[in-house]
């Protein structure tokens, strides 16, 4: 099963990484790959959690899929959990984690595994997916010294 995982230290602390990670409403505007995204429900935990699932709209060329995953807010260990729902995938998890350095800096963890339910799909899709992933980090690094300087 692909798999890309990678660290990266960012000029900005773990609280406002985690708070722009979290708002994915705002994914469209600068997340690779990401044509849209919508919100279909959100309820907090009673352990302070709070649980998100949504729809995101996949497109590059003639390519565009949506899929649903279930996110987990988990502020208070500075981790956000996105879970594969449906869609065309036949497995889709990642993991964001924020690590403290000091009041400006942190780092931001990006961990993924994929898989589609079609073979054909990945073969065409998978080296593409990789490049992507490559920048992810990046966009969300860039998004946040866009938002907070």
């Amino acid at each position: 099963m692909p798999h890309f995982e990678t660290t990266r230290r960012v000029r900005h602390s773990a609280a406002e990484m985690f708070d722009l990670v979290a708002d994915v409403d705002k994914y469209p505007r600068f997340v690779p790959l990401c044509d849209s995204l919508v919100v279909r429900a959100r309820r907090p935990l009673d352990d302070g959690r709070e649980v998100l699932v949504a729809d995101m709209t996949v497109a590059y060329a003639m390519f565009r899929e949506t899929f649903t995953s279930k996110v987990t807010l988990d502020r208070a260990n500075l981790k956000i959990l996105v879970e594969y729902l449906d869609g065309p995938f036949r497995h889709l998890e990642n993991v964001w984690s924020f690590r403290p350095i000091d009041d400006t800096h942190c780092d931001v963890g990006f961990s993924i595994t994929y898989e589609f339910k079609s073979r054909t799909l990945g073969a065409l899709m998978g080296a593409m997916f990789d490049k992507a992933f490559r920048k992810f980090s990046e966009a969300f690094e860039a998004r946040a010294d866009a938002v907070y300087g």
